[in-house]
């Protein structure tokens, strides 16, 4: 069955009234025993128990009950839910299986060496394990630390690749920046901004040595009608 069905018995005391149903099937449907389904009929079971009808929780359809009754071999099929309400997660720390504790400061060891960016919290939540044992495996204070082997949590079962991968993106996001990119954000000094403008507004000639001396600029003023006769006297030499 795709899910567990609603109040079993008192599904079956319904079946039992309504339906045409062998004891078999009705206890095969509701995960009764055989002998349990006939003391319903009897009377000598399930007797304060009022009958919950399955079409009406959309666990049966009518066509389903039919078939049945058509033919004794056929079991009934609980139908899938049309609304699957998530799991509750439960809060607390994570139960972690007697056979694979003592795993739990291999899987310290490989978290804080190739992870040293998750915290402590993380990691218990990852590991299930205490604070104090982060600290003792870090700072190899473990008692068993020269035996220690730093081993995947994930390989070990102790959580799963996503998990993993979730936390470590988490903690990613909660890092400092890099150097090089916090410098590209860093106020200047008045001394340097100043000095910054000042080579900005100092006009380039396309000299890139710094030894080669660029010219000074000229205010010498042009004559307009001598450059357009020179320019005029040189197209005509050109010319012939």
């Amino acid at each position: 069955m795709s899910q567990p069905l609603l109040m079993p018995k008192a599904t079956a005391v319904w079946l039992v009234d309504n339906t045409a149903l062998s004891f078999e099937q009705i206890a095969a449907f509701c995960t009764l025993h055989p002998l349990e389904v006939q003391g319903i009929a009897d009377g000598d079971v399930a007797g304060g128990i009022m009958g919950v009808n399955p079409l009406q929780n959309g666990q049966l359809t009518r066509e389903e009950i039919e078939k049945g009754e058509k033919d004794s071999n056929y079991r009934l099929k609980l139908l899938d839910p049309k609304v699957r309400v998530a799991a509750v997660k439960r809060k607390g720390p994570r139960y972690t299986p007697i056979s694979r504790r003592n795993e739990r400061p291999n899987a310290i060891k490989w978290l804080v060496r190739n992870h040293p960016e998750l915290k402590d919290a993380q990691i218990m939540r990852l590991v299930g394990t205490t604070k104090s044992t982060i600290e003792s495996v870090r700072e190899n204070t473990h008692w068993n630390a020269a035996n220690l082997t730093a081993m995947d949590p994930v390989t070990l079962g102790l959580c799963s690749q996503i998990e993993l991968d979730l936390e470590v993106k988490r903690a990613s996001k909660d890092a400092a920046l890099p150097t090089e990119m916090a410098e590209g954000t860093t106020l200047l000094t008045a001394e340097e901004a100043l000095a910054r403008a000042a080579a900005r507004a100092q006009p380039d000639y396309g000299f890139e040595d710094e030894g080669t001396e660029r010219p000074a600029p000229t205010s010498e003023e042009f004559d307009a009608d001598s450059v357009f006769s020179k320019l005029k006297s040189l197209k005509t030499d050109a010319d012939e």
